[in-house]
């Protein structure tokens, strides 16, 4: 790397910086979550609110697979991934107009974000469109409870990525936890494994393919976790409606291309006809309104918090899985399942500690 590009980084890095220790100084821009590195103490401050939200989008993410195993039709997903994340967004697009309405409302001036502020935003939207339709996927090769625990990979991937692009130094706890965290993820593929013939739907599952899915999948989602963080609070006088807008404009693009594509093929292949809601229950429709609350929650986090803050439900979000498959799925567990629920909770711990 030449000089050049280091003092570009060096540059980028303290505008992150300061984006975030300005960011308390900004009307209506004011921190509702612990930043980057700061000590829990600053926790306290925290609005009573945004407990029960946060505690809320633990729920959310813990119930997505097993509200997903429960839509389904004799062991498959009867719906077009793409066409329900396009109807997520399309609703956290909306929601992101209607505030921002209210919000320009008060103010004299307004002006439109030019292509040049409006790009940067499609490398997300990329990122969540294919991880959004991956999540979708990966629920028919493998269990909720061991699509929650290895999920915690996230952590391994956000981390390592803070460290190689951020710059931002990892104590030496944190790479134990690392280090557990993958044993975990051995551990509790070693357990679940199985041919995709051999699959039981009430016991603890997961076929090659999954794992290979879910890999990517918590990849990506760091890529696009860090990104996002990053050109969020890059402008961070700018609206988060507006931020939000930005994304949501790419990622309805994107499902919407997705959806008519995968239509036109099983139209050829099956005779298949272009509807939109096809296979939707109410279990699809909840999963629908309390994802589009979760995006636009983590936003929030991502704006006037970090990826620790969300890393940390998507770590919590576990438990919830694990307790809903038992009573919901009648679900059993086998051993290493425990014992790869123990080495994640003592890599959280040594994480966030």
């Amino acid at each position: 790397m030449n000089k050049g590009e280091e003092s570009e980084k060096e540059s980028a890095n303290r505008h992150v910086h300061l984006a975030q220790k300005n960011s308390s100084k900004m009307p209506g821009n004011k921190p509702v979550l612990p930043l980057h590195g700061e000590s829990d103490s600053k926790t306290k401050s925290i609005p009573l609110l945004w407990y029960f939200a946060l505690a809320f989008m633990v729920f959310v993410y813990g119930s997505y697979g097993v509200l997903m195993n429960l839509s389904k039709e004799k062991g498959k997903i009867p719906f077009s991934s793409s066409a329900l994340n396009l109807i997520i967004e399309t609703i956290k697009f909306l929601v992101a107009v209607s505030l921002l309405t209210f919000e320009t409302s008060r103010e004299k001036t307004w002006t439109w974000p030019t292509w040049r502020q409006a790009l940067p935003f499609a490398v997300p939207a990329v990122l969540y469109s294919i991880n959004n339709n991956l999540s979708v996927l990966m629920q028919v090769h493998m269990d909720p409870a061991t699509y929650q625990v290895l999920g915690n990979l996230k952590i391994v991937t956000t981390a390592i990525l803070y460290r190689l692009i951020l710059k931002r130094p990892l104590r030496v706890q944190q790479w134990i936890s690392i280090g557990l965290l993958t044993t975990a993820g051995f551990c509790d593929s070693f357990g679940s494994l199985v041919d995709k013939e051999d699959i039981n739907l009430r016991s603890q599952h997961i076929t090659l393919t999954g794992l290979a899915i879910i890999l990517t999948y918590c990849f990506i989602s760091a890529m696009a976790g860090v990104y996002t963080e990053y050109i969020l609070k890059k402008d961070i006088d700018t609206s988060l409606h507006l931020q939000n807008m930005m994304l949501y404009s790419f990622t309805i693009t994107l499902n919407f291309g997705g959806w008519v594509l995968t239509q036109s093929y099983a139209e050829r292949e099956e005779g298949a006809s272009f509807q939109l809601f096809k296979g939707f229950s109410i279990y699809a429709w909840l999963i629908i309104f309390t994802q589009a609350f979760n995006g636009l929650g983590m936003s929030v986090v991502f704006k006037h918090g970090s990826n620790l803050v969300r890393l940390f439900v998507i770590s919590c979000a576990m438990v919830v899985s694990t307790t809903l498959s038992i009573l919901v799925l009648d679900f059993t567990l086998n051993v290493l399942y425990f014992v790869t629920l123990f080495l994640v909770i003592v890599a959280i711990y040594l994480y966030y500690r």
